[in-house]
């Protein structure tokens, strides 16, 4: 099975995976194949490390239950082996989304030259404005 991220690879024992009947038009095959696939995941119970497993169960997916498994149906295409491949390909891309790490972000202070800047601007603003006033003689 390919892997998720570089270093993630999630064993097939731990993919339930199912053949279930397409919805939607189907001509006279419809009734007769099941060509989609319902795919489940138990994020919980997998051998995903600890880290991923938390950033998967906090997204905000409709795939994903409130028990913690991932949830996919693929019924795009006709062939039953492509839908497999399609709701495999879904759940990689789900947990290296979750593998990814974001950069922490650092705040920083503006320079004491930008400071000055800022103030010097403001300051001719002000004064461009000041000579708006009214002209007394």
């Amino acid at each position: 099975m390919p892997d998720a991220a570089p270093d993630i690879v999630i064993p097939e024992g731990e993919v339930e995976i199912t053949a279930v009947r397409a919805q939607g038009a189907g001509g006279q095959n419809v009734n007769k194949v099941s060509n989609a696939i319902h795919l489940r995941f138990d994020v919980r119970a997998s051998s995903l490390p600890e880290a991923v497993k938390e950033r998967v169960l906090k997204f905000a997916d409709q795939r994903i239950t409130r028990t913690g498994f991932i949830v996919i149906k693929a019924q795009q295409h006709r062939s039953q082996d492509m839908n497999r491949e399609e709701a495999l390909a879904r759940l990689h891309e789900l947990v290296r989304s979750a593998a990814f790490v974001p950069k922490k972000r650092r705040p920083t202070k503006p320079s004491r030259s930008a400071k000055r800047k800022r103030v010097e601007g403001k300051v001719l603003r002000g004064k461009i404005k000041a000579l708006r006033g009214k002209v007394v003689d």
